[in-house]
């Protein structure tokens, strides 16, 4: 039985467990610059505090023993250290030539945790997420008022970081690539397109994860798409499952979740924050367990959910929570047949231009739309309303 069938297999039967936050964790150790460098950055000349991704290469131990909590919590699924992995992420400290050691690594040290957890419950398999994160640049959003058309990154930039991210955490030994806190829809279609390019060329084939994060209440990203867009913008993707993750916790989360649900024709997975930011927090969060998975608890009463867990703030306490509080709750039913989830569709030449973020008019809902020419339109001068004629109910605004 491959990876898909096994993964398939579980997700009929019940609700999976994701890891909660990785930073988190770290952060418990109180780590100081010089824990950071070691011997092997000692003399490095760029500050390298909160970079955990070198982490791996100086306490591998450190984020062993955080995958072992997890995985003890009850987690199926850990996600690697990988979050700011790729090589522009790693440029922000200087060390973008590392990038492909980095993901091998983070990937081998998921392996080795996963591997002694079910070595000790062989009835329970455990499986190695790559986490691919965002990226500390964007494609879509503006970084300079005075030249609105820059971008200090582009697509084919981050398609080859993706496409070195991928291939070192596929060669390291990871079950599955998960896409996550995608807050650039452009972002994501360039790693989706690298991994897609990796496939072709012959690499391991593996479960493909997206999840998407909403930033606003009105249900935007930071590059404004509501999140059906965000949907449609890349449901020609094989993927193997679709979710939200991070920025809200589970109350604000709680009706997009539902939205998503009823959208996508996958998988859905579900990692909130653990509420808001609150620094006298010891997680610098809000929600205690006992808080959290009640409210998690409900969207699988509900239906909406085949994967959950946290994001951050959330730690093994929280994830033992979540999974106390679904178990043996029915998981959402989702209709495999007819589509492809081993990602053997290459990605078109054509979808270039959807890379680019730009959808056909035409090809959207599948129905042809009718062009007006300037000819047709009517040629009577466009009535202005005056503020007068317009409704006088004032407008209500949402309040963050």
């Amino acid at each position: 039985m491959n990876i898909f069938e096994t993964l398939n297999n579980l997700l009929r039967q019940r609700i999976l467990i994701i890891d909660g936050a990785m930073g988190t964790m770290i952060q418990r150790y109180k780590f100081e610059e010089a824990d950071y460098r070691g011997g092997r950055f000692k003399d490095h000349p760029i500050d390298l505090k909160n970079n955990n991704e070198a982490l791996m290469l100086l306490r591998p131990d450190v984020i062993e023993d955080i995958h072992t909590a997890y995985l003890d919590a009850g987690a199926d699924i850990i996600e690697t250290n990988t979050f700011n992995g790729t090589s522009v992420s790693q440029a922000d400290f200087g060390l973008q030539s590392l990038a492909y050691e980095m993901n091998v690594t983070a990937a081998q040290i998921g392996r080795r945790a996963a591997d002694k957890a079910m070595a000790k419950d062989p009835s329970r398999p455990r499986f190695v997420a790559g986490a691919l994160g965002p990226c500390t640049r964007s494609a879509s959003v503006v970084v300079d008022a005075d030249r609105p058309a820059y971008r200090n990154t582009s697509f084919d930039e981050l398609m080859a970081s993706y496409y070195e991210e991928a291939r070192g955490l596929l060669d390291g030994g990871v079950d599955i690539l998960l896409c996550e806190t995608t807050f650039d829809t452009l972002n994501l279609k360039a790693a989706l397109f690298a991994i897609q390019k990796l496939f072709d060329e012959g690499a391991r084939r593996v479960p493909l994860m997206a999840s998407l994060t909403i930033t606003d209440l009105a249900g935007g990203n930071l590059t404004g798409q509501n999140l059906e867009s965000m949907w449609i913008s890349i449901s020609h993707a094989p993927l193997f499952s679709v979710g939200l993750n991070c920025a809200l916790g589970p109350d604000l989360m709680r009706p997009f979740i539902e939205e998503l649900s009823g959208l996508a024709p996958l998988w859905v997975s579900a990692y909130p924050n653990a509420g808001l930011p609150n620094p006298l927090s010891e997680t610098g969060f809000d929600l205690t367990p006992e808080l959290m998975a009640p409210q998690i608890r409900e969207w699988a009463e509900n239906g909406w959910v085949n994967i959950v867990g946290g994001c951050c703030g959330t730690t093994p306490e929280h994830i033992r929570a979540v999974a106390e509080a679904v178990r043996g709750i029915k998981p959402r039913a989702v209709k495999i047949a007819g589509r492809s989830q081993e990602a053997g569709t290459r990605l078109q030449e054509a979808d270039t231009a959807t890379a680019s973020g730009a959808l056909e008019p035409s090809t959207i809902n599948h129905q042809p739309l009718t062009r007006l020419e300037p000819s047709t339109i009517n040629h009577q001068p466009s009535t202005s309303l005056e503020p007068s004629t317009i409704n006088h109910q004032p407008s209500t605004s949402l309040e963050p």
